[in-house]
């Protein structure tokens, strides 16, 4: 029994309509594409959260400015991208360095504008492959409703130009025909939840960047030699540096 319905299957490329066949090789290709995503991402996923304890550890054991940019010399994850964009940003700050509380509300303001678009850019590429998912997951049951349709029509105007209508002739192009449907499910299902459970990690993820870059913020905001090590000068230890309470949106 298995062996015919796979004959059958082959018999839509050897005789089936362009249309029908055209059809069963988009789905395919679809369902080969979110495989293929799939796995990257859980590659890359395994490597990135490895990666990315590490970069927290050194973070957290980091107490100055100079201390952090040695430690995470030569990382590039997401959350040494956001430290990194961080250090950039004191770098890039041109104030007076005079511990003034205008000059800490400038650094303070550069400080969370380069972390922040930092931070964004982590995420989207975190979030990389989701629209596939959700494309194929979105599209991918209307392309084999699309194929059973069509192969439907084709198979009544078969059976219309036939003198002799048997059971044989109407089964054949009827099964193909809802084999299409069958297909477009086949490639829907998994996108759907490949996309659910990447979204929630993602999610996670995403909590894990913010938590870091507010601790990256805090050290340098905190960061008397910040201002020697950026190449400003010394920062006056007597001013309150103005620390925010979370990386603003």
């Amino acid at each position: 029994m298995m062996e015919e319905t796979a004959v059958d299957l082959f018999s839509v490329f050897e005789h089936g309509d362009a249309v029908l066949v055209a059809v069963f090789v988009i789905l395919a290709l679809m369902s080969l594409a979110t495989w293929a995503v799939a796995v990257a991402k859980l590659v890359a996923w395994l490597e990135r959260a490895r990666a990315s304890r590490v970069s927290q550890r050194e973070i957290v054991e980091s107490r100055s400015a100079l201390n952090l940019a040695r430690r995470l010399q030569g990382r590039t994850d997401p959350v040494a991208a956001i430290a990194q964009a961080g250090l950039d940003a004191a770098r890039a700050f041109r104030g007076r360095w005079d511990g003034s509380h205008a000059d800490n509300q400038r650094l303070d303001e550069a400080l969370i504008r380069g972390i922040r678009q930092a931070l964004d850019r982590q995420e989207a590429r975190v979030q990389a492959g989701q629209t596939l998912f959700a494309s194929v997951g979105s599209l991918a049951p209307f392309v084999g409703l699309f194929g059973t349709v069509w192969g439907i029509h084709g198979a009544l105007l078969e059976l219309a130009a036939a003198d002799n209508v048997t059971m044989n002739l109407v089964a054949g192009p009827l099964g193909e025909a809802l084999v299409a449907t069958a297909a477009g499910l086949a490639a829907a299902i998994p996108a759907v939840l490949f996309y659910n459970l990447y979204n929630r990690g993602h999610r996670l993820y995403a909590q894990v960047l913010e938590a870091n870059a507010h601790d990256v913020h805090a050290l340098l905001m905190h960061d008397p030699a910040l201002g020697q090590w950026a190449g400003g000068g010394h920062r006056n230890e007597r001013a309150e540096p103005v620390v925010a309470t979370a990386v603003e949106a």
